[in-house]
């Protein structure tokens, strides 16, 4: 189970996220969006979409900095143990809470707004829940060790993740990991192999350009078109 679970788990999870995204991309491109439900009520996604995206996006940051972020790295800017677990604990629930009333808003939404619930899918009830499960059991793992300097997952968790990276996973590594980590852990990678196949694919289209494309964008015209335009008429004439 320890191989299964730490060893094989998250290369297929990478493997359905990778070609999963592949596939979505070479025969549903058109489909490649959030299937935005704005045209059906707008006040409160205005209010719940926000919130979600900014807290997820927290959640997101705070993940990649614990996880790939060496604790020699941390230690040499002068950020002890105990000073990185208190930033972690209040950093990170805070940004869950966040994500988590964005979640329940977005589901309120979804239930209370009729026209949003006839458009709102199994696939898209199967998303929320998993994703709602991920950030919850995340924040009760982090909480049920916030005493002292808490669970060092540093020492733990993170050489597991980046030591596969290297096609040579240490599964030992996270034999005696906390049950709820664990647990948090199996539902995150079960949510990445799910990405490409709900409307979470739409963080793979962020639009990146647009924030070095300058301010004013000119049109180009075909080297053949140079000079004045020909004159159009209006209107064509009918029949002879």
């Amino acid at each position: 189970m320890t191989t299964l679970l730490w060893g094989a788990l998250p290369y297929i999870a990478f493997v359905s996220l990778a070609g999963g995204l592949l596939w979505r991309y070479r025969y549903d491109r058109f489909g490649w969006t959030t299937r935005s439900s704005q045209v059906y009520e707008s006040r409160l996604l205005n209010i719940a979409s926000p919130v979600f995206h900014y807290g997820i996006l927290f959640v997101l940051v705070g993940h990649l900095t614990g996880l790939f972020v060496p604790v020699s790295w941390t230690r040499s800017l002068g950020i002890g143990e105990h000073t990185y677990h208190l930033f972690s604990l209040y950093g990170g629930t805070a940004a869950g809470l966040l994500a988590v009333a964005g979640i329940l808003l977005l589901v309120h939404r979804r239930r209370t707004r009729a026209p949003v619930f006839r458009a709102t899918t199994v696939n898209d009830k199967t998303m929320y829940v998993v994703l709602l499960a991920a950030i919850t059991i995340g924040m009760a793992a982090k909480l049920s060790h916030a005493s002292g300097d808490g669970y060092d997952y540093r020492e733990t968790i993170a050489p597991w993740a980046r030591s596969l990276f290297t096609l040579r996973p240490g599964t030992e590594l996270m034999a005696h990991v906390p049950v709820l980590f664990q647990i948090h852990a199996v539902i995150g990678m079960v949510l990445i192999a799910m990405v490409p196949y709900t409307r979470l694919v739409h963080m793979f289209s962020a639009p990146v350009p647009y924030l070095f494309r300058p301010y004013i964008v000119y049109r180009r015209r075909d080297p053949g078109q140079l000079g004045p335009r020909p004159d159009r008429r209006g209107w064509e004439r009918i029949g002879g």
